[in-house]
This record gives structure tokens, C-alpha cells and sequence, in this order.
């Protein structure tokens, strides 16, 4: 018999509703985005972002629901992000769940949003993905987000291991700041990834921090490059500028973000590499560790690098299968690790 999970993803800017069939087949994949309300501050501006996901949870999870073409009582389980991201956000869609789970008798599964970034590979996209063909532990994962730059052993299901992560921003944080920087537009991923198809990525000499001897990673002080670079600039400036400086910006992030991915493969000798979160969307950054790396490197499709409500479902799927539950005193976490 199918087992099918609702997932709710409300961690920061999307609100997002998933229905998932045995943690692999997408029944709906409902999004709703903020990205025009927080494009005029460059970033998440946490109170909007709470309030929006009040107005748009119930309709949201009403059409993944109708999408999906179940009712209620044709679900085996609620599953819900609880931790890592914004407390007001993380609250909307924990309460939602609560309510939802408690009042249709039904089973609530905490998940872990980096973790649902990871499941992400378990879905079935018919695109060649992780979960279209066979993924095998150990495996390295690289988490590259807004809030997030990780990289993390999967040594089986809900069995990780952190090797590393950002000491200051994140590389999404550090995309949308400069984006800001060069007036490129917001999100400033897929807008610097853009126009740095344009410039010359060799331009400027932007700095490599790498942290020998360790898998973290520094953005600050590339951020702040940019800047200094930027204030230099105050007069005309030369063609092709805002073009090269996003060229040399982003070269500089996904080198140190692939050296250290391929580095720590080998190290660990792993069977397969994944890229998640939303700026693992970036070709640039695919084709670099694909380049570095001998082992499959899989990457899902841009819907399911964002936040969505389908990864969240399919890990649900994992931790339920596992006998996980939540109480109805779960709480969020916004500072939560996955290892």
C-alpha cells in the first residue's frame, strides 16, 4: 500500500506544500514566492516574510492537496520543517502542521531543512537525477544556500557526518550581497550568474580564502573585496565592468567551493557526490566539481535546489518509515545542525 506524506517548508521565504508517494513520486509541488516583496530591501526582510506565510499557508496546502488529487484521510502523516531558519517564518508552518496533524488524527514528523535539501535526491524527475538511478553510501554532500554552506558524509539514511561549513556568510548570502553591490537585481544568484556569462572571470584577482588543513569557508572578506574594488570605481567605468566583477566574483566562490568538495571525496573515498540547495542551481558550479570529481555528481532540478515542500515530504517518508515522531509540544529550532 502507497504511502503518501504531506510536507510543509515555510523556513524563509517560501511557502511550500508537497504531496510525495512512497519518498520518491511527486503528487504536487505547490510554491508560493516572496521574492518581489523582499526584492526593494535585497534580502529576507524576516517580519514580511512571517506575514506572508500566514496569508498563503492555507491555500498553499489546500491546492497541493487538490493537485495531488487526495483528500485528508487518504494522507498517512504530516511532515514539517521545525529548524534551521527564521523564527517567525519556522513558526507559520510548525502551528499549521500542529493543527492540521492534530485535528485529522494524524502523525507528525519533525524534518530537519537541510536534511530535506539532501532528500531532495530521492525524488523521482525523470531527468537523470540521484533517485532515476541508484545512490550509494557513502556519499558527500555539499548544502550551498542562503543561510547554508555545508559539507557534510551521508554514511547511510539520518546517519551524517559535518567535515565542514561557512565561518561567516554563507556563498548564497555572499551572491545576494554583492549582487546588491553591483545593482544586478534580487535573488542575486541567478542574477550574477547571469551577467558573469558576459565578463571575463579572470578580470579582477578577487581572493581565495581556504582555510588549509579544514573544510570550512570564508565569504567576508571576497564580500568585502568587492566593495573595496567597487569604491575605486567612482568615476566611468570601463566596459563590460559590472559584467567581469560578477565574473571574477563568482569564479572565486565556486573555486574554493569545488576544490574543497573534490578534495574531501577523495579523502573519503565516497561513492557519489550531491550538490543541494539553491545556489547548487548554478551551471557554473556544477560544471566545476563535475570537472574535479571522478565519482556521479547529482544535482537536482532547479525547482527542488529551493526550498519546496517535496524534499521535506520525502524525508519525511525516510524518518517516519524509521518509526520518528513528534510530540505536540515540538517546538522550533532555528538553530538546528544536522550533525
Amino acid at each position: 500500500m502507497s504511502l503518501r506524506i504531506l510536507g510543509i517548508e515555510t523556513s524563509c521565504d517560501e511557502t511550500a506544500a508537497a504531496v510525495v508517494e512512497d519518498g520518491s513520486t511527486i503528487l504536487s509541488n505547490i510554491i508560493a514566492s516572496q521574492v518581489d516583496l523582499h526584492a526593494q530591501y535585497g534580502g529576507v526582510y524576516p517580519e514580511l516574510a512571517s506575514r506572508a506565510h500566514v496569508e498563503a499557508i492555507v491555500p498553499v496546502v489546500e491546492k497541493s492537496l487538490q493537485q495531488a488529487h487526495i483528500a485528508w484521510q487518504d494522507l498517512d502523516a504530516v511532515a514539517v520543517t521545525y529548524g534551521p531558519g527564521l523564527p517567525g517564518s519556522l513558526l507559520v508552518g510548525l502551528n499549521f502542521a500542529k493543527g492540521a496533524a492534530l485535528g485529522r488524527g494524524l502523525p507528525l514528523v519533525p524534518v530537519n531543512h537541510l536534511e530535506g535539501h539532501l532528500y531532495a535526491h530521492w525524488l523521482e524527475t525523470g531527468a537523470g537525477g540521484a533517485a532515476d538511478g541508484h545512490l550509494a553510501f557513502p556519499l558527500l554532500a555539499l548544502i550551498v544556500s542562503g543561510g547554508h554552506t555545508e559539507l557534510l558524509l551521508m554514511h547511510a539514511h539520518g546517519k551524517y557526518e559535518y567535515l565542514g561549513g561557512t565561518l561567516d556568510d554563507a556563498s548564497g548570502e555572499a551572491f545576494d550581497k554583492v549582487g546588491r553591490l553591483l545593482e544586478v537585481g534580487y535573488p542575486g544568484g541567478p542574477a550574477i550568474e547571469k551577467i558573469a556569462q558576459q565578463g571575463n572571470p579572470r578580470a579582477f584577482d578577487f581572493p581565495r580564502a581556504w582555510l588549509p588543513d579544514t573544510y570550512d569557508f570564508s565569504f567576508s572578506g571576497l564580500k568585502t573585496a568587492v566593495l573595496r574594488t567597487l569604491q575605486h570605481f567612482n568615476g566611468p567605468r570601463p566596459p563590460h565592468f559590472v559584467a567581469d566583477m560578477a565574473a571574477s566574483f563568482q569564479a572565486a566562490v565556486i573555486e574554493v567551493l569545488a576544490e574543497k568538495t573534490a578534495r574531501a571525496a577523495r579523502e573519503f573515498n565516497v561513492e557519489n557526490v550531491v550538490l543541494s540547495g539553491g545556489v547548487s542551481a548554478n551551471t557554473a558550479l556544477r560544471r566545476a566539481v563535475r570537472a574535479r570529481v571522478s565519482v556521479p555528481v547529482y544535482t537536482p532540478p532547479p525547482v527542488l535546489c529551493t526550498d519546496n515542500g517535496a524534499m521535506i515530504a520525502a524525508a519525511g517518508t525516510y524518518r517516519y518509515q524509521a518509526g520518528i515522531r513528534a510530540g505536540w509540544d515540538l517546538d522550533i529550532e532555528p538553530g538546528l545542525r544536522l550533525a
